[in-house]
C-alpha cells in the first residue's frame, strides 16, 4: 500500500487513518471510563488507560514502522508515536489535567497530615503531567508544580502559624526539620528531581524566614537562653536551619557575639571584684598593725613607704589577678572556640563574631593593669621555677602557652605585651629561673609565628646571647688555668649580654670589695684578647654573690645581691659604720644604699645590726655585724626588695611608638610622595595596627613633628595635603 506509485500509493490515508484510530478509541473508550470516576479512583483509570495506550501507541507504531522510516520523513511530519501522545494529550490530558491535578494535591495533604497514601499511584500520575510535555518540564512546572508550591505555602503557614504560638523555639525548629526532611524524601517517592530546591524554599520561607526574629528572641529559649543554658544539640539545630534561609545566620551571629561579650565583661568584673576584695583586705591588716604599734619594714619616709607598699601589694595582686583572670579567659575562649567548630561548622561569621567579643573584653583594664601585662605575668608565672609548671605535664604547658599566644590576637597592645614579656624573660634567663629551656624557645616560636620575626627578634637575642656567654664563660675558665697566676681568690662567673637586645639597665657606679676588683680587672684582660673594639659595661646591680658568713653559733652560706656583698664585706674591717660611711664608701646613691641596708638589718635575716633598733633607714643610723645571727638553714638567700619598673616599662612602649608611628608615616610619604591627611592617617594606622592600636591624636602630633623636622610639608594650595620632603 506504501511502495505504489501514485495514484495506488496510500501513504497519506494510512497516516490519517493511524491518527483517527486512536481518536475514536478515546473517544468511545477511554473518556467514557473516566468520567464515571473521581478523586483517587479516577487517577487508578487514568494512569491504567495511560499505560494501555502506550502500549497501543507502540505496537501501533511498529505495525506502520515504513510510514515512520520514509514518509514521515519526506514530508516532515510527526512520528507516529508522538501522534499517538498527542492524541491522548488533546482529549485526555486536556480535559482532566485540572481534575487530576486536584486529586493528586488532596491525596499529598492527607500523607502531610499523617494519612497513608498510595505513593506508587502519584508517581505514575505525575509521569503523565511530565510525558504530556513531549521531553520539555513546561507542561509539569504550569500544570502541577506551580499549584503544588502554593499549596506548601499555605500548608506550612498555617502550621508554622500555630507551632510558633505553642512550641519552644528547640521545639518549633525540631517540626521544622522534621518537615524539610518528609518533603525531601517526598520528592525522592514520586515527584520530579527539579521540584526539590522549589519546594524546600517554600517550606523554609513559610517556617523560618517569617519567624526567624521571634524564634531567636524567644525569652527562655531562643538563642541567648540556648547560648546560656549550653544547649549545644539546638545551636546546632539552629545553626543548620537558618543557613538554608537568604540571610538567616548573620542575626544568630550577633546574638552569640553579644553573648560572648557579656561573658568576657562577667570575667572583668569578676577580676575587678576579686582584686579590690584583696586590696582591702590588705589594706585592713596593715592598719590593724599599725594600730596595734607593729612596726612597717619600710626603709623611707612617709610617702615613699606607702608607695613602696602599694608597689608590692600591686605586683602580688596582678599575679593573682593574672593568673584567675587568663585562665578564665582560656577557658572561656575554649568553650566558644568548640561551639564554632561543632555548633556552627566553622563559619567564617561565628569566626569573625568571636574574634570581635573576645577583642573586647581582651583590651580592658583589669585591676589598673592592661590585659597585655596581665598576660605577660600569667606566661612569666608558667615558666618560671617554683611558679606551678612543675606540677603540670609538658604536653599541658605547651597547650596552655598555645592558648596565650591565640589569646594574644585579639589584644591591640601587642608591643606592650613583649615589651613587658622581654622584661621578665631576662629575669629568668639571668638569674636562671626558667624552668624549661624548652617550653621558653617552644613559646618564642609560637610568637613568632602569630606576630613576625620582627616581635621576636630581640627575645631570640637573649636566648642566643646566654649560649654565647656560657661559651665565653668556658673559655674564660680555660684561660685562668693556663696561668695559675691569673686566678684569684674569688670565682667568677659572667654574663656578657648584647646590648640592643636585652631591657636597658641603670648603670650604677660601686666601688667594689679589692677582692672582687682583681676579678673584674682580670677578666676585661680576657676579654680584650679575645675582641677588639667592644666595650663592656658591667651592671652590678644584677650581680649576685656566694659569700660564708662567720657568726657566733655556726658558718651559714648566704646568696646576696653585689650591692649587699660589698656592704657586708666592710664589716671585714671594721665593727661598725655610719650610714653615711657606708654610702660614701660603697658609692652608690642613697636611694640604693637603703634598699640595701634594709635587706640586711630590717628583714628576715638580719645580718647587721642597726641602731636604732626600728624597721627605718635613717642618716644617722649605725650598723655592726650581728655577731648573734643563726638561722636552721646552712645556706640562705637575702632577698632584695624589688624595683617597680611598671611605668618605666609603659614609658619605653610609648616612646617606642613614637617612633614606630615617624617611621610608618615616612615610609608612606615616601612611596607615595603626596597625600591627604585622612589618608596618611588611615595608611599608618593599617601598617601598624600588628603591634598596636595607634591614637589618632597621636599620628597627627608626630605628623605636625616631621613637618617641623622637615620630612613633610604641607601643600601650599591645600593644608590638608602633605608632601614628602626628600
Amino acid at each position: 500500500m506504501c511502495t505504489q506509485k501514485p495514484p495506488h500509493d496510500f501513504s497519506q490515508q494510512l497516516y490519517e487513518r493511524y491518527r483517527e484510530a486512536f481518536n475514536t478509541y478515546i473517544t468511545t473508550v477511554v473518556l467514557p471510563s473516566l468520567d464515571e470516576k473521581n478523586g483517587e479512583f479516577m487517577l487508578k483509570e487514568l494512569v491504567r488507560r495511560w499505560d494501555d495506550h502506550k502500549v497501543m501507541v507502540r505496537w501501533l507504531s511498529r505495525f506502520f514502522n515504513y510510514l515512520d522510516r520514509y514518509y514521515i520523513q519526506r514530508h516532515n511530519l510527526a512520528q507516529l508515536k508522538d501522534v499517538g501522545a498527542l492524541c491522548f494529550r488533546d482529549l485526555v490530558y486536556a480535559k482532566l489535567k485540572t481534575t487530576a491535578k486536584d486529586a493528586i494535591l488532596e491525596l499529598i495533604d492527607k500523607e502531610r497530615d499523617g494519612e497513608q497514601i498510595d505513593r506508587a499511584l502519584v508517581k505514575n500520575a505525575l509521569g503523565i503531567f511530565v510525558e504530556m510535555g513531549m521531553g520539555g518540564m513546561e507542561t509539569y512546572e504550569t500544570d502541577f508544580e506551580t499549584f503544588l508550591l502554593t499549596n506548601t505555602a499555605s500548608h506550612y503557614a498555617r502550621k508554622a502559624s500555630v507551632w510558633i504560638e505553642e512550641n519552644s523555639c528547640p521545639e518549633y525548629l525540631i517540626k521544622a526539620e522534621e518537615c524539610l526532611g518528609k518533603e525531601k524524601e517526598r520528592v525522592g517517592f514520586y515527584l520530579h528531581a527539579s521540584s526539590e530546591t522549589k519546594l524546600l524554599k517554600e517550606v523554609e520561607r513559610e517556617t523560618l524566614s517569617e519567624y526567624e526574629t521571634r524564634l531567636l528572641e524567644k525569652e527562655h529559649s531562643g538563642a541567648a537562653a540556648l547560648l546560656r543554658d549550653d544547649k549545644t544539640e539546638d545551636l546546632a539545630r539552629v545553626f543548620r536551619l537558618f543557613k538554608r534561609v537568604p540571610s538567616g545566620l548573620p542575626p544568630v551571629a550577633e546574638i552569640f557575639k553579644k553573648h560572648v561579650e557579656k561573658e568576657g565583661a562577667a570575667l572583668v568584673k569578676r577580676a575587678d571584684e576579686a582584686a579590690s576584695a584583696k586590696k582591702e583586705s590588705a589594706s585592713k591588716t596593715k592598719g590593724k598593725g599599725e594600730a596595734d604599734g607593729t612596726p612597717t619594714p619600710i626603709p623611707d619616709k612617709e610617702s615613699s613607704k606607702e608607695a613602696k607598699v602599694s608597689d608590692k601589694d600591686s605586683k602580688a595582686l596582678s599575679s593573682d589577678t593574672s593568673t584567675i583572670f587568663v585562665k578564665d579567659v582560656i577557658a572561656l575562649h575554649d568553650k566558644y572556640v568548640a561551639y564554632v567548630t561543632t555548633c556552627f561548622a566553622e563559619d567564617s561569621l561565628f569566626l569573625r563574631a568571636l574574634k570581635e567579643a573576645c577583642e573586647v573584653f581582651c583590651n580592658k583594664i583589669i585591676a589598673g593593669s592592661t590585659s597585655a601585662e596581665l598576660m605577660a605575668t600569667f606566661c612569666d608565672k608558667l615558666l618560671k621555677k617554683g611558679g606551678g609548671s612543675e606540677k603540670l605535664s609538658d604536653e599541658s604547658v605547651e597547650e596552655t602557652l598555645e592558648k596565650v599566644v591565640r589569646l594574644l590576637a585579639y589584644v591591640s597592645d601587642k608591643d606592650l605585651f613583649g615589651e613587658f614579656y622581654r622584661k621578665r624573660l631576662s629575669k629568668r634567663l639571668l638569674f636562671d629561673q626558667s624552668a624549661n629551656d624548652d617550653h621558653e624557645r617552644s613559646i618564642l616560636a609560637k610568637l613568632k609565628h602569630q606576630c613576625g620575626a620582627q616581635f621576636t627578634g630581640k627575645m631570640e637575642g637573649m636566648v642566643t646571647d646566654l649560649q654565647l656567654a656560657r661559651d665565653t664563660q668556658q673559655g674564660f675558665d680555660s684561660w685562668l688555668a693556663q696561668d695559675a697566676s691569673r686566678k684569684g681568690d674569688v670565682d667568677l662567673n659572667v654574663t656578657v649580654l648584647t646590648t640592643g637586645f636585652w631591657p636597658t639597665y641603670k648603670f650604677t657606679e660601686l666601688a667594689l670589695p679589692a677582692p672582687m676588683v682583681k676579678c673584674v680587672e682580670t677578666f676585661k684582660a680576657f676579654y680584650e684578647e679575645r675582641t677588639k673594639h667592644r666595650k663592656l659595661t658591667w651592671i652590678y646591680a644584677l650581680g649576685t654573690c656566694s659569700v660564708k658568713g662567720n657568726f657566733k653559733h655556726k658558718s651559714i652560706e648566704m646568696q646576696l645581691s653585689a650591692f649587699q656583698t660589698s656592704c657586708v664585706l666592710l664589716f671585714n674591717a671594721v665593727d661598725s659604720l655610719t650610714f653615711a660611711e657606708i654610702r660614701d664608701r660603697l658609692n652608690l646613691p642613697e636611694e640604693d644604699v637603703k634598699r640595701t641596708l634594709h635587706s640586711l638589718s630590717c628583714s628576715k635575716y638580719k645580718i647587721l645590726s642597726k641602731t636604732p633598733e626600728n624597721k627605718q633607714i635613717s642618716p644617722d643610723d649605725v650598723f655592726t655585724h650581728n655577731e648573734q645571727f643563726t638561722d636552721r638553714a646552712r645556706r640562705i638567700k637575702v632577698p632584695v626588695p624589688p624595683v617597680e619598673d611598671r611605668a618605666k616599662t609603659i614609658a619605653d612602649v610609648d616612646n617606642d611608638r613614637r617612633y614606630a608611628i615617624d617611621a610608618a608615616v615616612v615610609r608612606t610619604m615616601k612611596s607615595r610622595k603626596t597625600l591627604a591627611h585622612q589618608k596618611l592617617v588611615l595608611e599608618v594606622v593599617q601598617q601598624l595596627s600588628k603591634g598596636f592600636k595607634p591614637d589618632f591624636k597621636a599620628i597627627k602630633k608626630r605628623i605636625e613633628d616631621l613637618v617641623t623636622r622637615e620630612f613633610l610639608e604641607r601643600d601650599k594650595d591645600d593644608p590638608n595635603v602633605f608632601n614628602y620632603l626628600a
